[in-house]
């Protein structure tokens, strides 16, 4: 029996709801359980900000972190997919706003000292991750859970809590500007 998308986040986000008061009770096996049906989210949503780095697996692992301290405040009113993800996207964007300090700190890097990431980044996809950490953090955000993680425009809204108009000139103006950059870098321009 095939289960429609809907009943079937009904049934995971029953079983998130029993997992939950499992944890809070010590159950550590059925937080472990939680971490493995959200961790593939999480990570999609961190190397989208962040881009494939030490840094995401790090940021990875304290999302969990986070949300096993704040088990007992979950209140429920969001499914527990949707409070992980914005866990998720605010520790990535304020790891990418540390690293933004760093670079101004040290200054620009010289040629040839990032030639072994641009040799790296020669497919598209790691291009476009590339790309995508040079937006802005609210471009960022709408781009990863949007294109990447394939939530609905609703959906991005709800997490991000924005206007679903906000959500589209967003992924409009990401998405333009992420083509002319493609098209820059591929000659087309």
């Amino acid at each position: 029996m095939v289960i429609p998308p809907l009943a079937e986040k009904m049934e995971q986000r029953k079983g998130d709801i029993q997992l939950i008061e499992e944890a809070r009770n010590g159950d550590m096996t059925a937080f472990r359980t939680l971490v493995e049906r959200h961790e593939a989210r999480v990570a999609g949503v961190v190397k989208g900000i962040l881009g494939d780095t030490p840094e995401s697996a790090d940021v990875g692992q304290e999302v969990f972190i986070r949300l096993f301290e704040s088990l007992e405040k979950f209140r429920g009113d969001a499914s527990l997919s949707t409070y992980v993800t914005r866990i998720a996207i605010n520790l990535s964007l304020n790891e990418s706003k540390k690293r933004k300090r760093k670079f101004k700190l040290f200054g620009p890097l010289k040629e040839g000292e990032n030639s072994q990431a641009e040799e790296s980044a020669t497919d598209l996809k790691e291009m476009l991750y590339h790309e995508l950490q040079q937006l802005d953090p609210e471009f960022q955000a709408v781009v990863t859970l949007r294109m990447i993680e394939g939530y609905s425009i609703q959906e991005t809204a709800a997490v991000l809590e924005i206007p679903v108009g906000t959500v589209m000139s967003r992924l409009y103006r990401a998405q333009k500007k992420l083509k002319q950059v493609i098209a820059r870098k591929e000659g087309y321009e």
